[in-house]
């Protein structure tokens, strides 16, 4: 989800629902503390420079369970932090305690915001000899050593 989406979302839906992606709800009195936009400037295991631009919300709960942020007022604060801030319009990376900080993509179900689970990957596959054809003919070559150690005549078994 982008920062147009979310806003235009917001005016959208009269409260603001969040949960996790195996259903597990946020706390209603949860606090957005903090939107930016983070530059990230890296460079890949083959070699590769590369540039990357994200939105950051950050959900924050506390005590304060009285406390709770209607649609409007963060769509406030989002276009204040893009007249403050620059903020662009670009994919959402949302912050949020567990047992570490995480962090999560932002999806709208039609009626919640949900944190979207991230996972790592290799960026340069091509240079690191695990791309997916590689994987393939090693999935591919195993299975034959399998077949053929493992045949009714081949003795093993």
């Amino acid at each position: 989800m982008t920062i147009q989406e979310l806003k235009n979302t917001l005016t959208q839906v009269e409260q603001l629902v969040f949960r996790m992606e195996d259903g597990n709800k946020i706390p209603s009195h949860f606090h957005i503390t903090e939107v930016g936009q983070i530059e990230k400037r890296f460079i890949d295991c083959g070699g590769t420079v590369r540039h990357e631009k994200k939105a950051s919300l950050q959900l924050w709960e506390s005590i304060d369970v009285w406390h709770r942020l209607e649609p409007a007022k963060l769509l406030k604060i989002i276009e204040l932090s893009e007249q403050k801030i620059a903020l662009e319009n670009v994919e959402i990376e949302v912050e949020y305690q567990g047992q570490s900080i995480s962090k999560f993509a932002l999806q709208f179900d039609g009626k919640e915001f949900v944190l979207k689970n991230l996972n790592t990957a290799c960026l340069a596959t091509d240079a690191c000899g695990i791309g997916v054809d590689q994987l393939k003919q090693k999935f591919v070559d195993l299975k034959e050593q399998i077949v053929s150690c493992c045949s009714p005549n081949s003795g093993c078994c």
